[in-house]
């Protein structure tokens, strides 16, 4: 038995007793956890960006933001823990004599893994919800992140007992490790292809799961919208991470009369944004997590390229750099092997259409994305796209702000993810609604 399996079962065994101690905490109690645990990313924020540029070249702007929504998240949490704990009250009928009530509680003891595109924010703001419903932890941050996973394991292990939250670092025979558990939740961010396997694995012990996965997030773009505003935005959160966020536009639909003008906006945004005479700025947009992504992104493109897609721009990458330029491909074959991928790098797929009804069936026929995104003038129009497909989430005249939204869920549907968190949703999330009826 390995160092890191004995310790495994060990704390397992601790935190299998401790749930039931958890379970009957106060607010204030899971408050407190929650308030050390944002002073302490808080005095460590200058670490988080370091980490974050070194694993994955975030500037500093970039690496702050990944502390933020954890901030947001821990201070929604502390003003409405109480009222999200409190039992509610329930119709008794048909025993109208009786009383009955549903109270929250936590799940028990789950498992958290966090991604490498977003290693430190995925990691503590579902972390936050585990702790506001009243649960231990076992959490293992994402080995492709070095430098964020051995932060996280500090930050972790200087804000709780380990009976409460235990952190694990290493790499796929760890989580294979962890999987083994009888445990009672689990919670991971990442890729459809994985998530099939921790789906698997939970099924094991009928653990219930959380999945926050991923897919081709498509745009469509109306007649009536306003082009250079769409471009612009479409151009700017595809390339963000250089590609690697899991909510990035991907396959972009276009009236066919705009298409030459649309993309000739993107690409004019794409120098403006990324370039610095005419030479690809490396700071601009981040970099591919490693040397497996970057020849798996790039073999996107050759791929595309040799069955007869026309690259538009970009196609061309920097291995040394880890950057792949920001690119533009039409006339994409079905059979191209980035059709059925989620590319996870900055890779746009343009397709046009004379009848808007030729997109949304294109798009029924997919997997479910995590995000769909409209640009339109035309309130008509957005809620018809609504009507005929599904997706995680959706913004309009925009991308990815709906993420940004405390008051709503965040999550997919289908291939695209299973349950949703942020604020109450992930409070409701990581706990159980328990019936209870007094006769």
């Amino acid at each position: 038995m390995t160092p890191i399996s004995k310790r495994l079962k060990s704390v397992f065994a601790i935190q299998s007793e401790q749930k039931w101690v958890n379970k009957q905490s106060t607010a204030e109690q899971r408050i407190e956890k929650l308030l050390k645990l944002k002073t302490v990313i808080q005095s460590r924020e200058d670490d988080v960006v370091r980490a974050l540029h070194a694993d994955l070249r975030k500037d500093d702007e970039g690496g702050r933001n990944e502390a933020v929504p954890i901030y947001g998240e821990v201070d929604q949490t502390v003003a409405e823990l109480a009222n999200w704990m409190a039992p509610v009250k329930a119709d008794p009928t048909p025993f109208v004599e009786s009383r009955a009530k549903i109270i929250s509680e936590g799940r028990g003891v789950v498992l958290l893994f966090s991604p490498w595109n977003y290693p430190f924010a995925l990691l503590f703001q579902p972390l936050v919800s585990i702790i506001a419903a009243g649960n231990c932890a076992l959490v293992k941050p994402n080995e492709l992140a070095p430098h964020v996973s051995k932060l996280a394991a500090e930050i972790i292990n200087e804000v709780f007992d380990e009976k409460d939250v235990a952190v694990f670092e290493g790499g796929v025979d760890v989580a294979n490790e962890m999987l083994e558990l009888p445990i009672d939740h689990i919670f991971f961010t990442g890729s459809p292809a994985v998530g099939k396997i921790i789906m698997t694995a939970a099924a094991k012990h009928l653990a219930s799961v959380t999945l926050e996965l991923g897919g081709k997030n498509p745009v469509i773009v109306d007649r009536t919208a306003d082009m250079q505003t769409a471009a612009g935005t479409i151009a700017a959160f595809r390339n963000l991470n250089n590609g690697q966020v899991c909510l990035c536009p991907e396959n972009i639909w276009l009236p066919e009369e705009v298409a030459d003008e649309f993309i000739a906006m993107v690409q004019g945004a794409f120098q403006a944004m990324f370039y610095k005479d005419g030479k690809l700025n490396p700071d601009t947009n981040g970099k591919i997590i490693d040397e497996r992504n970057y020849q798996r992104v790039k073999g996107y493109i050759d791929d595309a390229r040799s069955k007869g897609a026309n690259i538009v721009c970009g196609g061309d990458g920097d291995l040394e750099l880890r950057s792949i330029h920001p690119t533009i491909m039409t006339d994409v074959p079905a059979n191209a092997t980035i059709m059925g991928e989620e590319t996870f790098g900055p890779i746009l797929n343009i397709f046009t259409y004379k009848d808007v009804n030729e997109a949304i069936i294109a798009i029924q026929q997919q997997p479910k994305p995590l995000a769909l995104y409209i640009f339109t003038s035309d309130d008509e129009f957005s809620e018809m796209v609504l009507s005929k497909t599904s997706s995680g989430g959706v913004t309009v005249n925009g991308c990815l702000m709906h993420v940004a939204v405390p008051g709503m869920p965040f999550g997919g549907v289908n291939s695209s993810g299973i349950g949703a968190y942020h604020g109450i949703f992930g409070f409701r999330e990581l706990s159980h609604q328990r019936s209870v009826l007094f006769m």
